[in-house]
């Protein structure tokens, strides 16, 4: 298991905080208010239903957190553990009303971010051997990149771009608003501050010859089938100068992505793994 940073609270709280917002609408939960005494107090515990990596539950306790601070949270499976279904994940007592109205929100945290890492960590099993990272992109949900991003970590991951001040990265559409290859990089070259790292996609071997004159940092070999990946990368290994990361990208799907690693390049980024990861499921039961 990776040692994950927590997010600091100043990413997290606005994340968190506006799903509450969303869920209790304009009057609160209505249904706990009317169905449970103010003075009752009781205990959940968050159990996998499936076998998978956990992640999203510093946002969990969070919820529970803001709803009511005299809630305990007792986390038995941090962001990163791998569990089976049937295990226990988190223990937790207090106010009953409390426990009711924070259930949902803490749940879809954990079930969207724990499918993210159970899902990346399938790619990162079937890449093990080779030199290959398996690599998130910006394809996430709407103002939860942090969190996706980093449950991409905790299921064996890497991250991309963070965000895009974080890069240079031109892509098809740069290079024809740009007038072609040697007019973006020249651009580029000419005008970037020289601590921004600087990548560009290719989707041809005569392109990525051009390119390599340049010196990028980073190739994004787009829509590159094994044979052709191969092929680049014997191209660029020879190239009489430096050599830049090669990333594969574009359909890579649990099928295809051991022959992708196989080629020799250095990252395949995959945007199903926040875009199309599947909830995990896990229950709430009475303690």
């Amino acid at each position: 298991m990776k040692n994950l940073t927590p997010l600091p609270n100043i990413i997290l709280r606005p994340m968190v905080e506006r799903a509450l917002t969303e869920d209790f609408g304009n009057s609160g939960d209505i249904t706990a208010r009317l169905l449970v005494p103010e003075s009752a107090s009781g205990s959940l515990v968050m159990r996998a239903r499936e076998t998978g990596v956990i992640a999203g539950m510093q946002a969990a306790r969070m919820t529970y957190d803001l709803v009511d601070p005299s809630v305990t949270f007792d986390v038995l499976s941090p962001t990163g553990t791998a569990v089976d279904s049937g295990d226990i994940i988190a223990r937790i007592s207090g106010p009953s009303r409390s426990l009711l109205s924070a259930e949902r929100v803490a749940l879809n945290f954990l079930g969207r971010m724990s499918g993210v890492a159970t899902l990346t960590s399938k790619y990162v099993a079937l890449v093990e051997g080779t030199s290959a990272r398996i690599a998130a992109t910006r394809k996430t949900t709407p103002g939860l990149r942090a969190l996706e991003k980093q449950a991409v970590l905790a299921g064996g991951g890497f991250t991309h771009r963070e965000s895009l001040s974080a890069a240079i990265m031109i892509k098809d559409n740069h290079i024809a608003l740009a007038g072609g290859v040697d007019a973006a990089l020249g651009a580029i070259k000419k005008n970037a501050d020289h601590m921004t790292k600087v990548s560009i996609e290719v989707d041809t071997l005569e392109q990525l010859s051009k390119v390599l004159t340049w010196g990028p940092d980073v190739v994004l070999l787009d829509n590159m089938g094994p044979d052709m990946l191969k092929d680049a990368v014997k191209i660029a290994r020879n190239f009489d100068g430096p050599t830049p990361a090669l990333e594969a990208s574009g359909g890579v799907n649990l099928g295809t992505v051991t022959d992708l690693a196989e080629t020799g390049v250095d990252v395949i980024s995959i945007g199903a793994l926040t875009h199309s990861a599947p909830n995990f499921d896990i229950g709430m039961d009475a303690a």
